[in-house]
């Protein structure tokens, strides 16, 4: 595939709002897990919680679309000078030739479950009946309303890679000259769905959770925003660059990952393809990670037998939770550090490796020059995603 450019990019979740939080965050390995306080019943575990969501106010204009995911929403756009890079590109192309593509597990179903708390004699309150707020396109609804953006507006849910997912149909879309550019993210926020349905899957850990541990005990759910902005090389010469993308979809269990990686392994390899490049040109990948039990061990093997020794590999649940749907957004975020600062974050929360891990996992944060980076994106069901990012001059 002919590269596409990230001219910008942002990410808000537990450790913090923007890029330098997260880098500072990683650098010190500093994690963001904390007592869960966001579930309406008791449930003992470890969540990442953005703070200061509850107090987001939306501008006046695009209220009708308040609830916790928009909200996140709207504070990841705040980052980083995004927006404001985001409508610089709808201003140069035209509102109908930029696409919003958002991924997602969950949308808005946090605003759904306070509204069955309030049922007004077995109908939804007034002030959240809008049925546009209550279904999953809710997100790219908001987020294309906000930017006032006119072309394809498309909401992907793929479970957890979903955010992964929007930056392959990006990609196509500005490839065939559908639009010339792309805001491309993942959102998903916590809600008790997510909480009490993955702990009834007996997948949520007690404690923090602990990716590729030989202890490990399962997630740790987060909530975070991350976005990105895609557009034709010629418009950003300089900034790192999609250089492939691989996608699979299995179909081998609705929860467990196929035993020998065969769907994941589809989507590495088809994204080395588009890249073309070998796995030996790969510097860092960003792993699934989840720290549940089979993921974990799937991922590693798949990893040490495809990878060299040279190859650093590392997961982020450790510093802010499984963030669902948005995180293929958060690992995208965390290449671009890779590429742009030479930055690669320690695993945190692994002190004795499983041993299906091979050399390449990185205990310890380290600064080391990448040309080349993995983005890791596993759901249920199959649902597999892998993106490849590279320095200006790699890709070239």
């Amino acid at each position: 595939m002919l590269p596409i450019a990230i001219s910008a990019a942002t990410a808000t979740s537990a450790v913090g709002r923007g890029r330098d939080a997260h880098a500072q965050a990683f650098a010190a390995m500093r994690g963001a897990l904390r007592v869960n306080d966001a579930s309406h019943a008791p449930l003992a575990c470890r969540i990442g919680r953005v703070d200061g969501i509850e107090g987001v106010a939306l501008p006046e204009a695009h209220a009708r679309w308040d609830c916790r995911n928009n909200r996140l929403a709207w504070l990841g756009l705040e980052q980083d000078g995004f927006r404001p890079s985001a409508l610089a590109a709808i201003e140069r192309y035209g509102p109908t030739r930029v696409a919003v593509l958002m991924g997602t597990s969950t949308g808005s179903i946090g605003a759904t479950e306070q509204a069955y708390r309030r049922l007004d004699d077995g109908r939804l309150p007034a002030d959240v009946r809008d049925r546009r707020l209550h279904t999953l396109h809710s997100l790219g609804h908001f987020t294309a309303d906000v930017l006032g953006a006119q072309g394809p507006c498309l909401t992907i849910s793929t479970a957890c890679s979903s955010s992964a997912k929007v930056f392959a149909t990006g990609a196509r879309l500005i490839q065939s000259g559908l639009v010339d550019a792309a805001v491309v993210g993942g959102v998903d926020s916590l809600c008790d769905s997510v909480l009490f349905g993955f702990n009834s899957l007996e997948l949520v850990s007690p404690e923090a959770c602990r990716p590729f541990d030989v202890a490990r005990q399962g997630i740790s759910i987060g909530e975070a925003a991350g976005f990105a902005l895609l557009e034709r090389v010629e418009a950003a010469p300089q900034a790192p660059r999609l250089a492939g993308y691989g996608e699979s979809s299995d179909a081998w269990h609705m929860s467990t990952p196929h035993p020998e990686a065969v769907g994941a392994e589809h989507a590495v390899r088809d994204a080395l393809a588009r890249a073309d490049v070998s796995a030996d040109a790969v510097d860092y990948i960003h792993l699934h990670g989840t720290a549940t039990r089979k993921n974990d061990e799937v991922e590693a093997a798949m990893v040490k037998r495809l990878f060299p020794a040279t190859t650093r590999a590392s997961s982020i649940k450790g510093y802010i939770g499984h963030t669902l749907g948005a995180a293929g957004a958060l690992g995208a975020m965390t290449a671009l550090l890779a590429i742009e600062r030479g930055q690669i974050p320690g695993n945190l929360g692994c002190s004795d490796p499983d041993p299906a891990c091979g050399p390449q996992l990185q205990l310890e944060s380290v600064h080391a020059p990448v040309g080349m980076a993995l983005v890791n994106a596993f759901g249920f069901g199959g649902n597999n995603a892998c993106l490849a990012f590279a320095r200006a001059e790699a890709a070239a």
